[in-house]
């Protein structure tokens, strides 16, 4: 399932501000975050968005809860809630019929987003609510059948969370846009950790299994958000590390690589970030 549409009145976020002296440090040849910030298992998590073509969602929340960890050095570590940007966000578009990356990194700023693991965890105040499901792979789980509805918003946490729907929530002091910069894009991953970038996905994709993904063949299937969560070179090809949200089996282990530098199929043009608001 993929789940990315353009905003068809063409919203986006402020552009991030120009960074200070260190932006001329020299960037390293390779970087994870999970290796930087090892205190935050949050990072190395994959999800897996179901028959909801919620992407958008995905790639936003992972993100945020990657940041407010990072942001907290270790002492928040809050996985915030796909189900609950999914049900809520109405401004975000079209919930499991796709929506916009940009509207989902606002709604956290001025609404909030509540704590929720995967599928039948029992971790937060709203868990996802569709199951595990295989995305163009053969496995364990049934195959991923894109017949799901955008289940109703509510603004109460399972029965049992201790606590209260409002308090549970997690909110940014500011959201922005990258620069659609290789350079820039990698000092804020270095800087900030992980975001969300959207890109186009043609026929050739879905079945990506290792190496750096480039376009080559195959129609147009449709927008994909994910996270980005690292880079690096492969027999010198410069790549982006991203964790895909269509569970482990499918890529590399839930991720893949795509070509940096190139904004290859849009991967660079469309990427989307915030800092947390920390409580005090």
């Amino acid at each position: 399932m993929l789940g990315t549409i353009p905003d068809p009145n063409g919203f986006r976020l402020p552009l991030m501000c120009v960074l200070g002296s260190d932006s001329y440090d020299p960037l390293p040849k390779e970087f994870d975050a999970a290796t930087k910030w090892p205190h935050c298992s949050s990072i190395v998590e994959i999800r897996d968005q179901s028959s909801c073509g919620s992407c958008w969602a995905f790639g936003a929340v992972e993100a945020m809860s990657d940041r407010i960890c990072i942001a907290s050095q270790g002492k928040h570590t809050p996985v915030l809630s796909a189900e609950n940007m999914v049900d809520c966000c109405t401004s975000c578009g079209m919930g499991c019929n796709g929506g916009f990356p940009p509207k989902a990194w606002e709604y956290w700023k001025k609404q909030g987003v509540v704590t929720g693991g995967l599928f039948e965890s029992n971790v937060g105040c709203q868990p996802y609510s569709f199951p595990p499901c295989e995305h163009h792979v053969i496995g364990p789980r049934p195959p991923c059948n894109q017949d799901v509805t955008t289940p109703a918003c509510k603004h109460t946490c399972r029965p049992g969370y201790n606590m209260t729907y409002q308090k549970d929530k997690w909110y940014a002091r500011t959201v922005y846009k990258v620069p659609a910069d290789e350079h820039r894009i990698m000092r804020e991953l270095l800087t900030n950790g992980p975001m969300e970038v959207s890109f186009e996905v043609y026929g050739d994709f879905p079945s990506y299994k290792s190496g750096v993904y480039q376009h080559v063949s195959g129609g147009l299937l449709g927008g994909h958000a994910v996270r980005l969560v690292g880079w690096g070179e492969d027999d010198g090809v410069p790549y982006w590390r991203i964790a895909n949200s269509w569970n482990t089996d499918w890529g590399d282990g839930g991720y893949f690589k795509i070509l940096r530098g190139k904004n290859e199929c849009g991967i660079e043009s469309d990427v989307n970030a915030g800092l947390p608001k920390l409580p005090q």
